[in-house]
């Protein structure tokens, strides 16, 4: 039986997984941080905290890291932000 890929995420819903589910405090810490950063600096500073937390994801790994990176990735490389 194939199984379906996961959903692709919105990016802040990606970020907020980080924050609420990376088994390691410090990139947690960082997700937090760019949420902040995003609150205060709107949508204009979205990519490049999108990029910055993806960067700090070296270490997380399972199902929900390879949705959180993909998703991340895709928002990325899209024409969004």
């Amino acid at each position: 039986m194939d199984q379906e890929e996961p959903r692709m995420l919105g990016v802040i819903e990606a970020i907020a997984a980080v924050r609420d589910q990376c088994p390691h405090a410090h990139v947690r810490q960082h997700a937090r941080r760019a949420l902040e950063v995003v609150q205060a600096g709107g949508g204009g500073v979205l990519k490049e905290q999108a990029y910055l937390v993806l960067a700090t994801l070296a270490g997380w790994r399972g199902e929900r890291a390879d949705q959180v990176r993909r998703s991340l990735q895709q928002f990325i490389e899209s024409g969004s932000g």
